[in-house]
């Protein structure tokens, strides 16, 4: 394809995979006609059962590629990251996977390597699994400095309020979708990542992180490609990390409930 001849990065195969289990992947897409095919594409077919595809107010022909490339379309009006989020998990609140992957529409991580981050969950090791874009190989100016610097700054402030020993506010993620609704999710902007974190944590869930693959985006980054954006979203994920403050991680007590258990 014509980002794999582009990016010298190259994906990793995963584990072995347990298919019995119930997977939706949601996209939060804004004017991502270009890029969302070929994302809708990668993703490994016989894993999921479901992509939702949520068309975050765009203006171009985002939903129509999106139904060509068999996605289901949801349509969340309001622009921010967290809304398109929240609009996707309303949604499967009907369905009710076992999981819920989160991934960007832009092409710059590898949906190859969903198996990468299901893994923890399905052999019941982990509840909720970001995918690090700091701990695996990347291509040259993907992470622009400007991410690489808040993330190293909201990480570092997690471990030391909260305790979590994270590298990366990665996207690309993985979580069981009875905890999900659980963590009261709320945040309909650029704190939308670093909000799950923290309240993972807040709540004793699990967590774990897996390198993943990354690659420069199709297209120009709305948030960390302008001086306005990076600043928005960077004062976005402190106001959330400071929000939280006083509030101590609880312990977790006793084993996770059955690891699929619908009922959570």
């Amino acid at each position: 394809m014509l980002a794999s001849a582009r990016c010298p990065v190259k994906a990793r195969a995963g584990p072995a995979y347990n298919r019995t289990v119930r997977i939706a992947v949601v996209i939060p897409a804004r004017n991502e006609e270009a890029s969302l095919p070929l994302v809708l594409g990668a993703i490994p077919p016989d894993l999921v059962e479901e992509v939702v595809v949520v068309d975050n107010a765009s203006t171009d022909r985002t939903a129509e590629v999106a139904r060509a490339g068999g996605a289901s379309i949801l349509f969340e009006p309001r622009p921010g990251y967290g809304a398109a989020c929240l609009r996707g998990v309303e949604y499967l609140k009907v369905k009710r996977p076992d999981v819920v992957v989160f991934l960007d529409a832009d092409f710059s991580d590898h949906p190859e390597e969903l198996p990468l981050l299901l893994a923890p969950i399905t052999r019941d090791a982990a509840d909720l699994v970001i995918g690090s874009r700091v701990r695996a190989l990347r291509e040259r100016g993907a992470l622009l400095p400007q991410a690489r610097a808040g993330n190293w700054l909201a990480t570092r402030l997690m471990r030391l309020f909260y305790g979590g020993r994270f590298t990366d506010l990665g996207p690309f993620r993985a979580i069981r979708f009875g905890p999900l609704l659980d963590l009261g999710m709320a945040d309909r902007g650029f704190g939308w990542t670093v909000e799950m974190q923290v309240k993972a944590l807040r709540a004793g869930l699990r967590t774990e992180e897996v390198p993943v693959s990354y690659r420069r985006r199709v297209g120009v980054s709305k948030i960390t490609g302008t001086i306005s954006g990076t600043i928005r979203a960077g004062g976005r994920i402190l106001w959330t990390l400071a929000r939280h403050l006083g509030h101590a991680p609880r312990k977790r007590v006793g084993a996770a409930p059955g690891a699929f258990d619908r009922s959570a």
